[in-house]
């Protein structure tokens, strides 16, 4: 180990930040690496609880972190795309996951950190793909990681001489709950249960500590871990919260279980001891695998326990459902929550497309006051929806630019629809209703024709927006409506001309209806215009490469 005339504690300090920054900067370039199977491990959330455990154990593998992987859990919970029983198994397995990290810093690899650092840097710096700079960096930050625990080792030894230290941790071997309560503050300062068991592993390699004062450092570390989910569910809805502390329960009950057992679970690891960072590292491997073994039966009954410990409020409010990703920020799965969001808001615009027309019946002051507010939730999803997609297209390429150009040109158009039906349709029928005026039995007829049409273009735009091969049949029908709306039309002045009273007192309403009809319908479909001239744009182009 290179000495460079530093003090012991700055050697110890700087150990401490070459781990954290080592570990962050590895987390971050697995998440870029593995963006597309970390999508994949989230849609198998519900489907059992061996795969949700799985899924938390891959999950921490890639993040190096079961904090920020619950963290990154309350977040989907906070924006509603997780449930609890789903993620009860998640959080399980991201205490199996972190197993998996301080394995391997128990081992002596201090000698290839600096050989290693140079291999990633030559990589990172000789190479302009983006994968292998994301390699290169992973393979940095396992160096820095496994330079810093050689620092804190060092710098351990020395501590371990110095009087007032010595003293200290005398202190805290008199009394285990010192022990405990040091390390879980500790954790939950430096956000790492990996870094807290590490430091155990060097000061009781040292002698400064004894093997069962390490055994409890690993209990404080994994209450210690679950401090950063808690701070993140304080300003989180009910999910959010259930999420945290049901993560919380699950590491508080686990300590509980085996505390007594302390003594009982120190002869058992000490069987497959070969040195004593490796017995420490066993004991954190078999007390998160016993724990998961201890508490798998009971997935379904804690879910509803903590469900009813954090109810749901009886006033939430609307909000985002798939945006809440401040926490775990990859491209490609903010992008992918971000399609979620838009098909919800076109959600919401077709259902006041289908229940636009029952308000022309008759007057119905709940129905009207219902389309106000849904337009109100769809204004509102376009503003975070767009701001959210903005943000993503600021910092990434020029092709992720144009499908998040294209994302919020089409959820701008669902904005204007809904402000169609809310502004114009609504006061039409608000209208009729207070000039007490009826449409013709064939006017009727006519305009609920045209409402079922419209409703099918709606949905056959919409539909085509995630399947391009629909594009030429969603303008097909909006062609075929264009055409019905000009029938109904003559129609219409076809009986003003017969001076038939019904249509000449709505004939007004009667035509601005068709028009605002027709309008939404354009609305819907002005993406798959787009979606073929960029499939026949890219078909030109393979042609030209053959």
């Amino acid at each position: 180990m290179i000495d460079l005339q530093n003090s012991h504690i700055i050697i110890f300090l700087a150990g401490i930040a070459f781990f954290l920054y080592g570990s962050s900067m590895a987390s971050q370039s697995l998440e870029k690496l593995m963006a597309q199977r970390i999508t994949l491990l989230m849609n198998k959330l519900s489907k059992s609880s061996l795969l949700s455990i799985g899924v938390g154990v891959g999950l921490t593998t890639i993040l190096q972190s079961s904090g920020a992987v619950t963290t990154m859990l309350v977040g989907l919970g906070s924006a509603r795309v997780i449930q609890l029983p789903q993620v009860m198994g998640v959080i399980i397995g991201t205490a199996i996951g972190s197993t998996l990290t301080v394995q391997l810093i128990s081992f002596d690899l201090s000698t290839y950190a600096l050989p290693l650092f140079i291999l990633g840097f030559g990589g990172f710096f000789f190479t302009s793909k983006p994968g292998f700079k994301n390699l290169s960096t992973v393979i940095m930050g396992f160096a820095m990681i496994f330079l810093g625990l050689k620092m804190i080792s060092i710098s351990s030894h020395y501590f371990a001489q110095l009087e007032i230290l010595a003293e200290f941790f005398r202190t805290l071997k008199e009394n285990s709950a010192y022990s405990f309560f040091a390390s879980m503050v500790f954790c939950a300062f430096v956000h790492s249960s990996a870094i807290t068991i590490g430091l155990a592993m060097s000061l009781c390699s040292a002698g400064v500590i004894s093997t069962h004062d390490a055994i409890i450092w690993v209990y404080g570390a994994n209450i210690g871990t679950t401090s950063t989910a808690l701070y993140t569910a304080a300003g989180s809805n009910y999910i959010g919260k259930q999420v945290a502390w049901a993560h919380f329960f699950y590491k508080a009950l686990s300590v509980i279980i085996f505390y007594p057992l302390t003594t009982y679970f120190i002869d058992f690891v000490t069987q497959f001891q070969s040195t004593t960072s490796r017995l420490i590292a066993n004991a954190h491997f078999f007390f998160n695998i016993g724990s998961a073994i201890v508490f798998y039966p009971f997935i379904s009954k804690g879910s509803q326990l903590i469900q009813k410990m954090f109810p749901k409020g009886l006033q939430e409010e609307f909000g985002t459902e798939y945006l809440a990703m401040n926490n775990y920020e990859n491209t490609a799965l903010a992008v992918s929550y971000a399609q979620r969001e838009i098909m919800r808001t076109a959600d919401i615009v077709v259902s006041m497309l289908k229940d636009s027309v029952v308000l022309f019946e008759q007057e119905d002051p709940v129905l009207v006051q219902s389309i106000k507010d849904r337009d109100n939730q769809v204004d509102f999803l376009y503003r975070e929806t767009k701001m959210f997609l903005l943000n993503q297209a600021n910092s990434n390429t020029a092709v992720v630019n144009q499908n998040v150009m294209n994302m919020i040109m089409f959820i701008s158009d669902l904005e204007r629809a809904a402000d169609s039906i809310d502004i114009n349709i609504r006061t039409l029928a608000i209208k009729k209703h207070a000039l007490k005026l009826y449409f013709s039995d064939e006017g009727w007829g006519e305009i609920k024709q045209m409402h079922a049409q419209v409703v099918k273009v709606a949905s056959m735009g919409i539909n085509a927006y995630d399947n391009p091969a629909m594009c030429e049949s969603a303008i097909q029908l909006k062609r075929e409506l264009a055409k019905i709306e000009l029938h109904l039309r003559e129609n219409h002045i076809s009986r003003l001309n017969k001076g038939m009273r019904d249509s000449i007192n709505t004939s007004s309403i009667h035509l601005d209806l068709l028009s605002e009809y027709r309008r939404i319908a354009s609305l819907l479909c002005n993406h798959a215009y787009s979606t073929i001239k960029g499939v026949g744009k890219e078909r030109d182009q393979k042609e030209d490469l053959s």
